[in-house]
């Protein structure tokens, strides 16, 4: 007999009990999580250039300016923790599996401590809707395209949501686990659920947390009426979500929050007024318990009783006004003014808090965005100025942006793309510090270990993707990697060639001695980068050398990476080798190969073409206040099309913005000024949208200019960075 969701709850809540401790287990290993750091933002929006040296300034390393931040310019661009005073620390957008970004939290590396034990606050709102629509609805001129979710958000979704509420379980028990790790021993965690699966989390949260730490279940009322109450409808309208507040400990952080009176509760209670029009109620100052709890006892205005106060503080507050006897006899009563007090204590029930209505000023248009006044409740209940608060399902980035506002450190996180440029954007906007752009370092190799074993080999995953690609390994001894390969129809080495899998085999027609077409085979190298490096110039190099001399030499030779450096198609540029090509391995590759193993077959795997930028030729001038840069776009070239997971009728409204309108695509760009190969700080940056610089909500400006920098003897290193509207990466590196 099937077991019901409350009989699989236990050993779910094990389990993921026992993946949360493999996880801090392997904290100590040589293989451990680590994050990588893609940008530091300065917002700008195109000015407040003449403050741009001192903020250079403020990120060369060792440099610190009254009221900047220093930077320690280290791999993952992060420095000192600084705990209350901030001094040091940036705060963190982090791209990727939240369950990796939190192990590399908690690991930490030889430059950035853990932060285990270090986080005041959480708050959480993941999703909680098997039916939810989650694709990316993109306007271009022309016309709107909707994305489906990433290949990675697509399986990890799937994954979620396998087995319903079960598997929703096995997804966030671990989480839990690992933010009460991370959580301080006054830190407290919110969890906003709505009725799908809200009290299964809170049973498990019982039993992570202990059922002692559940402070409160707070009812939130996120709209008034519901559209699914209609003519014919069987249920009452679904109005409210649930958030539950537990504690690391009794030592929570808790500052009292008070929501103001409504007018009924003022004409009932503060019905008097004063002279002056000041409006007050009057309140017993007799003291319960009298002598028992050490209360005085004396005659005041011919009346004995046990008072709150003292007989000397009594006569104060007399003579001031404060206390009233209204006949003579009568017990006396207090003075509390409505305007000195602070309002109605908060409760579990917030009937006072709108939704996030499509013209409001806050709206980033995504689908779950939360008001701002939800999240400051939260924050100003349980953090202090200067506490560290996470988010680890950011969505459209609402706690960073409360959090940012009310002084308090943030780290969000989120696997979707076009959340993660949402939240860059907003925090752009409301010129939030400095913060960092970071991105799980070995995204694949970690997926690798999950799919084949902790203890597997990049050789044998090499395998795997050749085989993929539809290319057959080299014998052992000339691939000593098991990286390289090639594609099959000749004898090579030795080695039989085998039938060459669809697609796989490319001819090329050749004319023959006679002036007729003959098909000769080209001899093609296929080399597969590791999971574990950036493809970049030195491997298109080393690719170029294997092609010349490697057995013979090859006609052309193919490279497949998984990950790249921002400047690839740069290099590729500058090198303009026919005989060269580099492909893209899918990034869901992996997650496939967990999904089907030796059923996935390489006609289902399409390998693609990388994206590329090209900048006009910059200018540089110099100023009475210093140098101006101009950096202009030139062209962009996406990603192949058919690897963007789109409707076949988008796919050819896309297709025809490429060929018109080819900077249209680009959703983001920023300038770094002064590049130092490592960390790329961008201190100009224009999306779409932003209408400091434009009215034009569909394109970016093409032209910046950065005026006010500091002279530099020499050239001047600067890089461009591109984000497109599917959020891959482009950049291109010049001295200038």
């Amino acid at each position: 007999m099937t077991k019901t969701l409350l009989e699989q709850l236990p050993e779910i809540v094990r389990a993921g009990k026992r993946r949360a401790e493999q996880i801090l287990e392997s904290l100590e290993g040589k293989t451990r999580v680590g994050l990588q750091t893609r940008e530091l933002v300065t917002p700008a929006r195109d000015s407040n250039w003449q403050e741009f040296a001192s903020v250079k300034a403020a990120t060369k390393p060792g440099v610190t300016l009254a009221g900047e931040m220093p930077l320690v310019n280290d791999a993952a661009g992060q420095g000192e923790l600084a705990g209350k005073t901030g001094r040091g620390w940036f705060n963190r957008l982090i791209y990727g599996d939240n369950l990796l970004a939190m192990a590399a939290l908690l690991a930490g590396d030889e430059h950035t401590p853990s932060l285990r034990g270090k986080i005041d606050l959480f708050y959480i709102d993941p999703p909680f809707d098997s039916k939810a629509d989650y694709r990316t609805k993109i306007t271009l001129p022309g016309g709107d395209v909707e994305q489906k979710p990433t290949v990675i958000e697509q399986f990890a979704y799937s994954d979620t949501w396998a087995d319903g509420t079960a598997s929703y379980l096995a997804m966030i028990v671990p989480r839990l686990c690992l933010m009460r790790e991370l959580l301080s021993e006054q830190g407290s965690i919110y969890v906003h659920l709505d009725w799908h699966v809200g009290h299964y989390v809170k049973l498990a949260m019982d039993e992570i947390f202990g059922k002692e730490q559940l402070v409160n279940e707070i009812v939130w009322k996120r709209q008034t009426a519901k559209g699914d109450i209609t003519q014919g409808a069987t249920h009452m309208g679904r109005i409210h979500d649930c958030i539950f507040l537990y504690g690391k400990s009794e030592n929570r952080i808790w500052n009292p929050v008070y929501t103001p009176y409504d007018k009924e509760y003022l004409e009932d209670f503060y019905r008097h007024r004063d002279a002056d029009d000041r409006r007050y109620q009057l309140s017993d100052i007799t003291a319960p318990g009298g002598a028992h709890k050490g209360n005085p006892h004396y005659e005041f205005l011919g009346v004995t009783r046990f008072w709150r106060f003292s007989e000397k503080r009594m006569k104060e507050l007399y003579a001031q006004g404060r206390i009233v006897q209204t006949a003579p006899g009568t017990v006396p009563r207090q003075k509390r003014y409505l305007d000195e007090m602070p309002g109605i204590p908060l409760q579990d029930l917030w009937m006072d808090l709108q939704p996030v209505q499509a013209q409001a000023v806050e709206s980033v248009n995504y689908g779950t965005q939360k008001p701002e006044t939800l999240l400051e409740r939260i924050i100003k209940a349980s953090s202090n100025e200067g506490s560290l608060v996470c988010d680890i399902f950011g969505g459209s980035g609402t706690t960073a942006a409360a959090a940012e506002k009310l002084g308090r450190r943030w780290i969000v996180a989120d696997l979707g793309k076009p959340a993660c440029m949402i939240m860059r954007k907003r925090l752009i906007d409301q010129d939030a510090k400095p913060f960092l752009f970071q991105a799980i370092g070995d995204y694949q190799v970690e997926a690798a270990r999950s799919t084949l074993g902790r203890k597997f080999r990049v050789g044998d995953l090499a395998h795997i993707v050749l085989g993929l690609y539809g290319a057959l390994p080299l014998p052992a001894e000339d691939n000593p990697g098991r990286n390289l390969g090639y594609l099959p129809g000749e004898r090579v080495a030795g080695v039989e060639a085998a039938v060459p899998a669809a697609g796989a085999r490319i001819a090329a027609e050749q004319p023959n001695a006679a002036g007729t077409a003959a098909t000769t085979t080209k001899r093609i190298l296929v080399f597969v980068d590791s999971p574990q490096k950036l493809t970049g110039l030195a491997t298109l190099k080393k690719a170029q050398e294997l092609r010349g001399t490697h057995l013979g030499g090859w006609d052309k030779v193919v490279v497949l990476g998984w990950n790249f450096t921002a400047d690839i198609g740069h290099a590729i540029a500058g090198l303009n080798d026919a005989k060269l090509e580099v492909l893209v391995i899918p990034p869901d590759l992996l997650d496939r190969l967990k999904k089907k193993g030796d059923k996935l077959k390489p006609e289902e795997v399409r390998f693609s073409t990388l994206q590329y930028l090209t900048v006009k030729p910059m200018e540089r001038k110099k100023l009475d206040s210093g140098e101006a840069v101009t950096v202009e776009l030139d062209n962009y070239v996406l990603l192949s099309p058919d690897a963007l997971n789109l409707e076949a009728k988008d796919k050819e409204r896309l297709q025809a913005v490429v060929n018109r309108d080819p900077l249209a695509l680009i959703e983001y760009w920023s300038v770094d000024p002064d590049y130092d190969g490592e960390i790329f700080r961008s201190v100009w940056q224009d999306y779409r949208g932003n209408r400091e610089n434009d009215d034009d909500p569909l394109h970016v400006v093409r032209k910046a200019v950065l005026s006010g920098l500091r002279v530099k003897a020499g050239k001047r290193r600067v890089c461009v960075r591109v984000v497109d509207v599917f959020g891959f990466e482009a950049e291109v590196v010049k001295e200038v």
